[in-house]
């Protein structure tokens, strides 16, 4: 511990009050520890500043690249309902204006920057001994992207990133900013249907998609109820485990989509470990962990699309409040038509009643 952090910590109220909260509770992750303390989770990483904790610069343009010098990595996306954690590296990372991408082989990441606001690095002293990430937040003060080293990282690499990017002043202070007030849903009888499902069937790429959603002023829910049933089929809650199941029982590779406001992060492969921890359902493979809160799921989906590749054929899980948690899709590249047997497993789950 340097003299910084002894200064620090014993004047740190937000910190101790913490330390006491983890010595109640050890397994407390600090997104509950936050909630629990009635701040953001980066007020509480800010007030590690001094103790294990290093405020970066958000030069989002040059820090994402350099993060590609770490070597083997593990990079973590989560919403409210769902976490998805993939290793590899860092690398073909394309920052332009407010878009990022990130399309290596094993980590593929849409980065919407308009939103991130902060960035931390932290050195956490644990059972297993010293973990290292890269904690990102928004306006909001919620995670949006986090970064971890692992026991194949490039440690040199990370000593010269935080030399490099640490911000000339170690404030707290975070200019934290309210959510922005959602846009008034528009009654389902002042949404031309007919023009809506016109459109739809005219998508050349999934992409276009929400652009359809735009012209209509239409949420994803909404459209989705508004499509018919050659577009559009709700399903069984019950049926979104057993899809992965199967999935893992056939070895049909898988994308895997989980995202929130400002990242969306994917996985392209196989699932095979899956395991159920009361109301969790886990995907526990080497390179791909996934955990769904399935009681976060109200309403799931069978969704077609089509495109110049041919119809793509998705699964989408949403929340109480219609925020999309998940989406399924068989593996692809653009320019090649969907898997048949991804498509058989979709296709094979009965359509509920709406």
């Amino acid at each position: 511990m340097s003299t910084a952090s002894l200064a620090v910590a014993p004047n740190n109220d937000l910190y101790l009050a913490w330390q006491v909260l983890r010595q109640e509770q050890p397994r407390l992750r600090a997104r509950d520890a936050a909630e629990r303390l009635a701040v953001s989770e980066a007020e509480l990483t800010a007030s590690r500043l001094g103790i294990d904790a290093t405020r970066l610069r958000p030069d989002w343009a040059a820090l994402l690249p350099a993060l590609g010098e770490l070597g083997y990595v593990m990079v973590l996306t989560r919403n409210e309902h769902c976490v998805h954690e993939r290793k590899g590296h860092y690398s073909e990372v394309t920052v332009s204006g407010q878009m990022g991408l990130v399309v290596s082989a094993d980590i593929d990441l849409r980065l919407f920057l308009g939103g991130w606001a902060s960035v931390f690095s932290i050195e956490e002293q644990g059972a297993r001994g010293i973990q290292r990430s890269l904690q990102i937040f928004d306006r909001q003060g919620i995670a949006v992207h986090k970064v971890f080293l692992t026991e194949r990282s490039d440690l040199g690499a990370w000593v010269r990133l935080l030399e490099r990017f640490a911000a000339p002043q170690q404030t707290p202070e975070l200019e934290l900013q309210p959510l922005p007030e959602a846009t008034p849903l528009t009654p389902d009888e002042a949404i031309d249907g007919e023009s809506l499902r016109a459109g739809w069937a005219s998508l050349k790429d999934t992409h276009h998609f929400f652009g359809l959603l735009k012209k209509h002023g239409a949420s994803r829910t909404q459209a989705l109820r508004l499509a018919g049933r050659q577009w559009a089929e709700p399903l069984e809650l019950a049926e979104l485990p057993r899809l992965l199941e199967r999935a893992a029982a056939r070895e049909v590779p898988l994308m895997v989509f989980v995202g929130n406001r400002h990242c969306i992060q994917i996985h392209s492969g196989p699932v095979r470990n899956l395991r159920w921890l009361d109301s969790w359902f886990n995907v526990l493979d080497p390179e791909f962990n996934l955990h769904l809160q399935t009681a976060g799921v109200r309403q799931l989906w069978r969704v077609r699309k089509p495109s110049t590749d041919g119809v793509i054929t998705s699964w989408e899980a949403f929340d109480e409040q219609g925020e999309l948690i998940l989406q399924l899709f068989g593996a692809r590249k653009p320019g090649v038509p969907e898997r048949e047997d991804w498509r058989a497993l979709a296709e094979a789950a009965p359509a509920r009643e709406l």
